[in-house]
């Protein structure tokens, strides 16, 4: 494919969710309504997110996968020539997954919620919201320039937070207004950061400030930058103890909400480690990776103590804010791998991103139906003798919540599986100059982890899915006591025709990257190495 056809479509790729944002808030076009104009609006959500993720796809096809180190579908243009900011757009290895990964969320979602939309104001605004958030995920995954990286970075914070606080549930206000304070205070804080290292490397060029590898950057720069930079991505990563807004955004939040916050906004923070931090700033990078390594180590253990606390019986833990703390956990050993500063631990971070949107993406929405069907996601309800015993009620939403939390677990053969192993890898042999006992200390850690997480995940399957309080596996028929067939009246619905179409993908995905790691390490190891050389 030609260099000026890929330009255009990344172009696309990027604006395309903005103006269909501007379209859903006009009048419906005669003879496009449909039912309502509801309707209409939720419908052109979907068009308009497909149409994305047609493109994303064609720019899969045509990136040349025999040089993934290198920026492709580049452009390159002067936007405010006083400021030296340039409209600088590209993707390579490192980026085109999280590209394609947040348009196949977002068109999953907004699939769903044509078929369920989230009880709150008018589907224009939620649909117009939605398509603003995918254009700023997708800018942040495609720009080149430090101050256009900030500002898309930006672009999302203020749609989550009306979809949190619009549409979410309990709470929604509260966890609304913590998610926009954290994460703002760690975005001021991360702007400091990168106008230091802009003007002191005389550009804000990403390229050109990673080829350049912190050279003109002295020693003192680079370790304040990193400071700044990294506590505003920690505070996105999510890394503990910066974690703390995470666990009541996704409680409140709607199910598409959640679904999009822990598969593609989170990746926006580590994202920034790899992208900006290790070769922009590589001593800087160096001297805080111990302490960015124990701080992810501390984070696995935590996350999967909290999720044990709440999984068990009588603790009154919510499914959803478990599966929100198992992301802290998660995304521990991302942290972790970019830490070990090693083409192998980098690469697992990568791997562990993709394979965290989709799993945790897929949990989502499985907890958001059994919320639809139960009333609650409280485990002990969901857990007692009139609780969910999905296998005798759903057999096939309770398989899909267990295939799911095997998955999460890191089973042998899913995509959970490589990312954390590489990054315990990495860990095992971590970069020249960091200390190896260390290193190591943090792999066992990240180790015993693993075995929390297998845990907690397999309480919460004996429970949901078997009635693990005491309570019968399959459905009773009313005034009998004998046991109905699943789908018989009064028992609640199994999975739904558009459930299994915006599920499916995520579980195919799932165990293709399981089972053929290659197709995406292949595309990221050779721009992982270029990146930790400096951009050479």
């Amino acid at each position: 494919m030609s260099h000026t056809v890929m330009q255009y479509l990344l172009a696309a790729i990027v604006v395309l969710p903005l103006v269909g944002a501007v379209a859903s808030l006009l009048p419906a076009p005669p003879g496009l309504k449909g039912k309502s104009p509801g309707q209409a609006v939720l419908r052109h959500g979907v068009t308009v997110t497909g149409a994305v993720l047609a493109l994303s796809i064609a720019l899969a096809a045509g990136f040349d996968h025999g040089s993934p180190a290198r920026m492709q579908a580049t452009t390159d243009i002067s936007w405010i020539p006083a400021l030296n900011i340039r409209i600088h757009l590209g993707v390579d290895g490192v980026s085109l997954p999280l590209l394609v990964l947040t348009a196949l969320l977002t068109f999953l979602c907004a699939l769903y919620s044509y078929f369920k939309m989230p009880a709150g104001p008018s589907p224009q605004a939620f649909v117009a919201l939605l398509l603003v958030l995918e254009s700023g995920t997708l800018a942040t995954f495609a720009v080149l320039d430090l101050m256009l990286f900030f500002l898309a970075f930006e672009m999302v914070l203020i749609p989550m937070y009306f979809l949190i606080a619009r549409w979410g549930g309990e709470g929604r206000e509260r966890a609304a207004w913590r998610f926009i304070l954290y994460t703002l205070l760690g975005s001021v804080v991360m702007l400091l950061g990168l106008l230091l290292v802009g003007i002191k490397g005389g550009t804000f060029d990403m390229v050109a400030l990673a080829t350049d590898n912190g050279a003109h950057l002295s020693r003192t720069t680079q370790l304040i930058a990193v400071v700044a930079i990294g506590t505003g991505l920690a505070v996105k990563a999510p890394m503990w103890p910066l974690h703390s807004w995470l666990p009541d955004a996704h409680t409140a939040a709607p199910t598409v909400g959640s679904v999009l916050l822990a598969g593609v906004l989170l990746k926006m923070g580590t994202y920034g480690f790899v992208r900006i931090v290790l070769p922009i700033a590589p001593d800087g990078a160096h001297t805080f990776a111990p302490y960015l390594a124990a701080f992810a180590a501390v984070g696995i253990i935590y996350g999967s103590l909290v999720c044990l606390a709440l999984a068990r019986s009588g603790a009154k833990g919510d499914l959803k804010r478990l599966i929100a703390y198992s992301s802290v956990g998660h995304m521990g050993f991302v942290l972790l791998g970019i830490a070990t500063l090693t083409p192998t631990g980098v690469n697992g971070a990568l791997f562990a991103n993709i394979a965290h949107g989709l799993i945790t993406g897929l949990l989502f929405f499985l907890v958001g139906a059994v919320k639809d069907r139960y009333g609650t996601s409280d485990l002990d309800a969901l857990s007692g003798r009139t609780g969910a015993a999905l296998y005798g009620k759903a057999p096939r939403l309770g398989g899909l919540l267990a295939f799911g939390a095997i998955a999460s677990l890191g089973l042998p053969g899913l995509a959970g599986f490589w990312g954390e192993m590489l990054a315990m890898f990495g860990a095992f042999r971590p970069a020249e100059g960091l200390s190896r006992p260390a290193f190591l200390t943090f792999m066992a850690l990240a180790g015993f982890g693993t075995l929390l997480t297998a845990a907690y995940m397999l309480v919460v399957v004996r429970r949901v899915c078997m009635g693990g309080d005491g309570g019968s596996t399959r459905p009773q028929t009313a005034g009998t006591g004998e046991p109905a067939p699943a789908g018989a009246p009064g028992a609640p619905a199994d999975v739904r025709p558009y459930e299994f179409a915006a599920w499916t993908p995520l579980v195919a995905l799932t165990v293709l990257a399981g089972l053929w790691p290659a197709a995406l390490l292949g595309l990221t190891d050779p721009a992982v190495q270029q990146l930790l050389r400096g951009g050479n």
